[in-house]
């Protein structure tokens, strides 16, 4: 008997969802499994809203940002009632196999389901903030990396224009992975990341000092801060007054925001989406439910859903090495 499969995407959108969806319809179509796409998150599963996913849905599909199935969050769906009717609602459609794109709050959604529907639920890692365990990346982290280093570059242009110091804060939510992988590939002069926030008295004496012996050295040159969003009290708002303060003027704070989230996929989003979402259909139908497919050294794994969040993901040891030694200084 042929497998019903659905699949949604949840949490913040990341450029590669839509690679991920075209290698499960693929893949789907290719073992004759009937697949459908729930729209809008945990809302569509709520309030049954999907559609038919084919082959005609693929074309040019892999190098779109964003995602065709549409993303959003959902307070609903916490709660026992919107768990038992999103169950209810599977069941109607004869669901076998969900498939779930997001991030951790989208892995913990999904384990939620799991204690009121008893069919097989696959995650698949996709935030730009790369801060689920048990995979090296998830989807569009890559390009969102590409995206940060473009837009530091190009205000690196305006800062040794005017010989100006600019703090550019990046998303990541509690993580400094993009945060540390944008300062090191654009050359940055400094980047707060959460993993090694002290507190904002040792950190601002850290850059102040950092400044006055690089300008003592070399001018009036311009000066690039690398914040990881959540970081510093009051923000960007609250680290400008702080340097202003120590005697440091002319600073200008830039939040690069949600652009960071779209654009076309790189090529290594595109791989890894392709990849994780063909092995996610490879186990449909398998003993294997309530995890996470990822990719470790370059080989795919199947991970508990639960270690996603419960296991703390540490930043590249190589990369704060190499950031440590473009900054010239111990954090």
């Amino acid at each position: 008997m042929s497998k019903r499969v659905a699949v949604l995407t949840s949490g913040g959108d990341a450029p590669g969802m839509n690679a991920c969806l075209r290698a499960i319809i693929i893949g789907c179509q290719r073992q004759g499994f009937k697949l459908i796409g729930y729209k809008h998150g945990f809302n569509g599963l709520i309030n049954q809203e999907f559609i038919p996913l084919s082959l005609e849905s693929t074309h040019n599909l892999i190098q779109y940002g964003g995602t065709i199935l549409q993303s959003a969050r959902c307070e609903a769906f916490k709660t026992p009632e919107g768990a038992k009717t999103a169950a209810v609602n599977l069941a109607n459609v004869g669901i076998d196999t969900l498939i779930v794109i997001g991030g951790d709050g989208s892995f913990r959604g999904a384990n939620h389901l799991s204690q009121y529907w008893d069919g097989q639920i696959i995650g698949i890692p996709g935030t730009i903030d790369n801060d689920i365990a048990g995979t090296d990346a998830t989807i569009g982290y890559y390009t969102a990396i590409d995206t940060a280093m473009s837009s530091i570059d190009k205000v690196r242009d305006t800062a040794d224009a005017f010989e100006r110091l600019f703090l550019v804060e990046v998303m990541g939510r509690n993580a400094g992975f993009l945060a540390l992988n944008a300062a090191l590939s654009s050359a940055a002069d400094y980047v707060i990341v959460p993993e090694f926030f002290d507190n904002d008295k040792n950190e601002i004496s850290r850059i102040v000092k950092q400044i006055n012996g690089q300008r003592a050295l070399k001018g009036e040159v311009s000066f690039i801060i690398v914040v990881a969003e959540n970081v510093w009290p009051n923000g960007l708002t609250g680290l400008a007054s702080a340097l202003n303060k120590h005697g440091i003027k002319d600073v200008r704070p830039v939040t690069l925001g949600h652009v960071q989230r779209g654009g076309s996929p790189v090529a290594q989003d595109r791989l890894l989406a392709s990849s994780l979402g063909n092995h996610a259909v490879n186990l449909v139908g398998q003993a294997q439910t309530n995890i996470m497919v990822g990719e470790l050294n370059h080989r795919v794994v199947s991970v508990p859903l639960s270690d996603t969040w419960r296991k703390q993901k540490p930043l590249n040891d190589t990369r704060v090495a190499a950031m440590k030694t473009q900054m010239n200084e111990r954090y």
